[in-house]
């Protein structure tokens, strides 16, 4: 499963109370069914991270310490588009001999169509798709594994359902209302250009002041409380993207290559107003390497590699991927709390100047 090995999405949340004391029979209460009952609507419902078929979440399939690791599956029969489409070719050709007919009209099609799944969907094995999660009660966090709007809005419905709270995502408006009272439109607007428009996207504006700092003089080096040094960059591919009207197209994005960071392209997309959207990031701390895409819009995390573990058994080396996790955390909160500091400090003008002067001068470096 993803967050027991290799690399993973992942979306931060964080829970603003601590699981009811019966979360095991709430979970039960909605867990995925027997998938032999699957017929034409999809059946969804919780099951153990470790394992999707177990017939009931038990403790000990799910905990490990403070850890809960549980996964949102979905059920369903569904037909193979290419069997799909020779059932249905099968079914014209009969209907064209019995009608005489050279050819099938469209509205016929769609009746034959209608009546081929109706009739082979439950001779169809189940599909099994899933949302993975772990939920960290220590650090009152939910890590989910998952970065499309779709999958995680179907993974936080269920999770009402079943826990009636919500769990708050950790992005820009979460930052700046815990740690500065304001909410992230609130903030002054970074132009990194004269002929920027002026117009807000926290995200977007974060993630390309990362880029900014760490070409500073510290290298993208900040002292992270409860952690220590950690040091992020940026690399590419690079997405950039206008959050209003300007010059060019509304996107584009600046394969690897020759320096990314370096080509003209990246300057210009700068010069003309543009945004990081998205970009590859590294986070270091003490020799060990976080890194994967940063989504500045949806505040999500792509090909999340972690860190390489020592632990070989299956039980501790999910507990120390999540401590690697709960590292990422407090470093990503340092990171913004910074760039929130910066933009309200009343050195601002001063460093707004040097921020256009480190955009024009980029081909002089």
């Amino acid at each position: 499963m993803p967050f027991e090995i290799g690399t993973f999405s992942v979306t931060l949340f964080a829970l603003p109370q601590d699981l009811p004391e019966n979360y095991i029979d709430l979970l039960n209460a909605n867990r995925a069914g027997c998938i032999d009952l699957v017929k034409d609507e999809p059946e969804i419902g919780w099951a153990s991270g470790r394992c999707l078929l177990a017939p009931k979440i038990e403790q000990s399939t799910v905990l490990w310490n403070n850890l809960i690791y549980i996964s949102l599956r979905k059920a369903e029969r569904k037909i193979p588009s290419s069997m799909l489409k020779a059932w249905c070719q099968q079914a014209e050709l009969v209907w064209m001999r019995s009608n005489g007919r050279s050819n099938v009209p469209s509205k016929q099609k769609k009746q034959i169509k209608a009546e081929v799944i109706e009739k082979n969907q439950v001779s169809v094995p189940p599909t099994l798709s899933s949302i993975p999660a772990v939920i960290d009660r220590a650090n009152h966090m939910l890590y989910l594994g998952a970065s499309s709007s779709a999958q995680i809005d179907l993974f936080i419905e269920y999770f009402i359902k079943t826990f009636q709270f919500e769990p708050v995502q950790i992005n820009p408006d979460y930052y700046s209302e815990m740690e500065f009272g304001k909410h992230a439109d609130e903030l002054p607007v970074i132009e990194f250009s004269v002929r920027a428009d002026g117009e807000t996207v926290p995200g977007r504006d974060f993630l390309t002041w990362l880029w900014y700092f760490s070409e500073q003089e510290t290298g993208g080096m900040l002292e992270v409380p409860e952690v220590g040094e950690c040091t992020f960059t940026i690399e590419g591919p690079l997405t950039f993207a206008l959050a209003g009207e300007a010059d060019g197209a509304a996107e584009n994005t600046l394969k690897n290559g020759n320096s990314p960071l370096r080509a003209a392209e990246a300057k210009a997309a700068l010069s003309v107003g543009k945004k990081l959207k998205k970009a590859k990031f590294y986070l270091e701390h003490e020799e060990k390497v976080w890194q994967g895409m940063f989504d500045a819009d949806t505040f999500s995390f792509g090909g999340m590699k972690l860190p390489e573990g020592e632990e070989m058994e299956p039980d501790d080396r999910l507990e120390e991927r999540m401590e690697h996790m709960n590292t990422f955390r407090l470093a990503l909160a340092a990171f913004f709390k910074k760039f929130v500091e910066t933009l309200l400090s009343s050195d601002w003008e001063s460093e707004e100047r040097k921020i256009r002067e480190w955009v024009v001068e980029r081909d002089e470096r």
